[in-house]
């Protein structure tokens, strides 16, 4: 991981973006992160969307603390709710 004072900066965002294969740039404004500069060159458009989306993280944030305090419905439970046949096991 390489840090970089925003101030300090002086390559342009393609000069940067060049080295991201080998390790993430972190921005940082008196030493405090403000921003991350990672490659995403193997991820979808929709993952790294919904990824960095907050109305999507706190849907999820919320789906966690729910599942942990009231547990969920057994794979069994929701194929017999959809009428499902019982999933065979692979050999």
């Amino acid at each position: 991981m390489k840090t970089l004072e925003v101030d300090e900066a002086k390559g342009t965002l393609a000069d940067y973006a060049r080295g991201l294969r080998r390790r993430p740039v972190i921005l940082t404004r008196r030493g405090k992160p403000v921003a991350a500069l990672v490659s995403v060159e193997d991820e979808d458009w929709e993952s790294i969307s919904l990824a960095t989306n907050p109305e999507f993280m706190a849907i999820i944030a919320r789906s966690r603390t729910r599942q942990a305090a009231e547990g969920g419905i057994p794979i069994e439970e929701v194929r017999r709710r959809l009428g499902l046949s019982k999933q065979r096991r692979r050999p």
